[in-house]
């Protein structure tokens, strides 16, 4: 079983041909619709918008693995582990810095009296 812990190890899972060709299923499987805004009622999909500053396609939709790699990495190539979603939806879902266009509430911690 490999393990997914160092960013060199993920890297080298994530330009593997057999993830690689499992993403492209995945997305197909899923339609190119992101699958979280879809249970929530919303439709966000791939628009094939071209970056100019990266000089490549902008990336809005990632295959996400529903049980993380670093904990299970014997689900990495799992069919039923994996599913389409957003950016956004994706850097919630692990909890990251929030999107552009999300607003912050600075005062939701705030001692309220």
């Amino acid at each position: 079983m490999s393990k997914y812990k160092t960013p060199e190890q993920k890297r080298r899972f994530y330009d593997s041909p057999s993830w690689r060709s499992l993403r492209r299923v995945i997305v197909e499987r899923d339609n190119f619709e992101c699958q979280q805004c879809k249970r929530n009622g919303l439709v966000v999909i791939d628009t094939n918008e071209y970056s100019e500053t990266a000089k490549r396609k902008k990336i809005q939709l990632v295959v996400h693995h529903i049980r993380e790699l670093e904990r299970y990495p014997e689900l990495a190539l799992e069919i039923s582990n994996l599913e389409t979603i957003c950016v956004a939806c994706h850097e919630k879902e692990h909890k990251r810095m929030p999107m552009k266009n999300e607003k912050v509430n600075k005062w939701k911690n705030d001692e309220r009296w």
